[in-house]
């Protein structure tokens, strides 16, 4: 009898919590990426080293195998070409092809987020600085700078004058797949930004989640997210509007059953702003952070839909606010020493995810491929947990030599 199988996207560890669901489901997994050392491809059952954006050659492995469905669980590259196989195979998932790229390019997403009446950044897609300069002419600084088509906070820089431009879209091409990159106006939040998770059925937003994202200003990248809370400081009113916004957004792109990763703020001009949505489990964990606060299985969820199966996401305890995730980084290269945490905190502690042992090589934190571990916590204080996730580094110190 054929074994049934299961397409990966990817090879992080993040991956991994979505293979133990695909084999307790008794399906194997086949995990596919360029990197044959990533974390994942020890706990899959086959491994294919091929570019996640080759298209082409996902598909002759998704026929070869005789796949029953294909995800890119937390691989952001690898989404829109889990769109195309499904798209051709006739697997479930979860919108066509050109609805998921739009998603996943951002000049694109800006594009069709104005023509639909959203609320946006004043904002311009380019290739290259000159195509930019009459844009920059007509914009305030500061302003952010982004690959049209990368993730994880790679390649972002914030601007303030007209002289760091140039550098600033150099740095975001060197990430850009397609060689596109994005100026937006700078939308400052009130209080924390949020990046979670949400889940569509049959084309109707049945979950939504916000998070408050922290953020490590110390570092070479201080946009990059680096700790999270699900104590969300973003107004009921505007949760509540961008609900309805992603909702909205879901049917007009003709989506239906999937998991999604949201960034969502909260700005100074009282407007509430859908910043990212992708059709894929977020990075750092975000799926089974929810499951610790809510119950909620997001990962279980996700495999069914991508199988065709009924999901249920139906949460088993109401979210108390104090659950937090600290992202272990550090702030120069080195060699990993020890991670020490004070003993205030230590009691709080539910989970230790730790991905170096002493004396391994670590880089300095620029982006979520830099981090090297995370630390589960759930307070019983919410102002010590405020106080913890303000300054991490007082609490938990990452010693690197």
């Amino acid at each position: 009898m054929m074994s049934k199988k299961i397409l990966l996207l990817g090879g992080s560890k993040y991956l991994v919590a979505a293979i133990n669901v695909i084999h307790d489901l008794g399906y194997e997994a086949i995990t596919c990426d360029y990197y044959p050392w990533n974390h994942a491809h020890k706990y899959s059952d086959q491994f294919e080293n091929l570019s996640v954006v080759d298209k082409e050659e996902v598909l002759k492995v998704a026929v070869r195998e005789q796949i029953e469905g294909i995800m890119a669980f937390a691989c952001d590259p690898g989404v829109a070409t889990a769109a195309y196989v499904a798209q051709q195979m006739g697997l479930p998932s979860c919108g066509s092809y050109e609805s998921v790229s739009i998603l996943q390019n951002k000049k694109r997403f800006r594009r069709f987020l104005s023509e639909n009446g959203f609320n946006i950044p004043a904002s311009g897609g380019f290739s290259n600085f000159n195509e930019a300069k009459s844009f920059l002419d007509q914009i305030a600084f500061p302003v952010i700078v982004k690959p049209a088509d990368s993730a994880g906070s790679k390649g972002v820089r914030r601007v303030e004058r007209y002289a760091d431009m140039e550098a600033a879209v150099e740095n975001a091409l060197k990430y850009s797949i397609g060689g596109e990159f994005i100026v937006e106006e700078y939308l400052t939040p009130i209080g924390h930004p949020s990046d979670s998770e949400c889940f569509s059925v049959s084309g109707d937003l049945k979950f939504a989640s916000f998070s408050s994202q922290y953020f490590d200003i110390s570092s070479k990248n201080p946009y990059g997210p680096v700790g999270f809370t699900w104590d969300p400081t973003i107004s009921e009113k505007n949760r509540n509007e961008l609900s309805n916004e992603i909702g909205r957004l879901i049917k007009l792109l003709n989506l239906d059953t999937s998991l999604y990763n949201a960034e969502t703020r909260e700005c100074t001009d009282g407007k509430a702003y859908i910043m990212e949505l992708s059709p894929r489990g977020g990075g750092n964990r975000l799926a089974e952070m929810i499951r610790y606060a809510m119950g909620v299985d997001l990962i279980k969820a996700a495999v069914c839909a991508a199988l065709g199966r009924t999901v249920d996401i139906s949460p088993t305890h109401e979210n108390d606010g104090l659950w937090a995730e600290i992202i272990i980084h550090g702030n120069k290269n080195g060699k990993f020493e020890s991670l020490q945490i004070n003993e205030a905190v230590k009691k709080y502690v539910v989970e230790e995810d730790l991905w170096v042992k002493k004396g391994d090589s670590v880089m300095e934190y620029t982006g979520s491929d830099r981090t090297f571990g995370t630390l589960v916590l759930h307070f019983d204080d919410r102002d010590l947990m405020n106080k913890v996730m303000d300054d991490p580094s007082e609490y938990v110190k990452v010693d690197i030599i």
